[in-house]
């Protein structure tokens, strides 16, 4: 196994020169080193966050010997940064390993990164789970900041805000951040306050539902069947140049039911509305077994019923870090013209 896995390893370095020498030029010092699923041990991913080599294993255990081999070959290639794992092949990908005392400070200890000129935080472990930006967005990180020029910016489901501090950077008019954790919106304000921005970025702590209900001019009740719906802000109907939408595989509130599988249009018909007329709706699905042909046709239809049909579609596919066997990446990015 070590043998092994030191060749797939070095297999997938080789692959990457390229690309890391157009990053490093992009100013960008953080990206998918080893993605198991398609370079040959499913379920175990290496990624770099500026001074961090983050190892992740989530359908089995890394054996101590593969651990070494692994610190070994990253050693060597990347001499000075610091490697931590992080077990997360048991229940609710829940990270297993403890970590000497002194490790865990360090583990847990605020490091700086950039990508695209723009500078974030990260952690190689903190009270949530995954890590605080996800490498596999960069294609539409990069495209949003292209887009966003002058533009107003929603970033909803916005974790750590990457999305709409990186608009904001590349010169947006105005950007609202919408999340429901207190923590990752934190993270975002953090995020925000590294870069010099020429404008006041916005974080709402929100449900999603109600946000974008509100912003599209729906209205959300504060009753629904004689029962009280949990606090939310008040929000004044606004529509944006360009919306992003990047919500969970699925999550359950009072306010409604993501389901990327079953209902995406719950979630697209409200963010839709919030889409000025002549502007950029981008949507992310991240089921691999969403198709995403049959997914685009299902937007296109929601999008005809709404009354606002899409002009123009283009998929944004993930960079070359995140290969893909059958040329059918888990995440689906479409950017669509409203």
């Amino acid at each position: 196994m070590p043998a092994n896995l030191t060749a797939a390893l070095a297999r997938a370095l080789d692959a990457r020169r390229d690309l890391l020498a157009r990053l490093a030029s992009d100013h960008t010092d953080a990206f998918r080193l080893f993605h198991g699923t398609a370079e040959g041990h499913p379920g175990l991913t290496v990624d770099r966050y500026g001074s961090i080599i983050l190892v992740q294993s989530f359908h089995d255990p890394l054996s101590p010997a593969a651990l070494e081999a692994l610190e070994a070959f990253y050693a060597a290639a990347f001499p000075g940064l610091d490697l931590f794992y992080n077990d997360r092949s048991h229940a609710n990908s829940r990270i297993a390993n403890p970590l000497p005392p002194e490790r865990q400070q360090q583990a847990e200890t605020r490091r700086e990164f950039s990508e695209l000129g723009v500078k974030y935080w990260v952690q190689a472990r903190h009270a949530g789970q995954d890590p605080w930006l996800f490498l596999d967005l960069r294609a539409a990180r990069r495209r949003v900041m292209a887009e966003a020029v002058g533009k107003s910016v929603l970033n909803v489901f916005a974790y750590t805000c990457g999305v709409g501090v990186a608009a904001a950077k590349a010169g947006a008019s105005h950007v609202v951040n919408v999340d429901f954790a207190e923590s990752s919106l934190a993270v975002g304000k953090d995020n925000a306050r590294l870069n010099d921005l020429p404008i006041r970025v916005r974080f709402v702590k929100s449900d999603a539902f109600a946000a974008l209900r509100q912003l599209a001019g729906i209205g959300q009740p504060k009753m629904v069947r004689g029962k009280r719906l949990p606090p939310f802000p008040e929000l004044a109907p606004h529509q944006f140049d360009v919306v992003f939408l990047d919500p969970p595989r699925y999550a359950k509130s009072a306010f409604g039911v993501v389901d990327l599988i079953n209902d995406y249009p719950a979630l697209f018909k409200p963010a839709l509305l919030c889409t000025k007329p002549g502007g950029t709706l981008i949507c992310c699905n991240n089921v691999a077994q969403v198709d995403r042909d049959a997914w685009a046709e299902q937007l296109t239809r929601s999008a005809a019923k709404a009354g606002r049909p899409i002009r123009e579609m283009e998929w944004i596919t993930p960079e070359e870090d995140f290969p893909s066997l059958d040329g059918k990446p888990p995440l689906k990015i479409l950017l669509m013209r409203v």
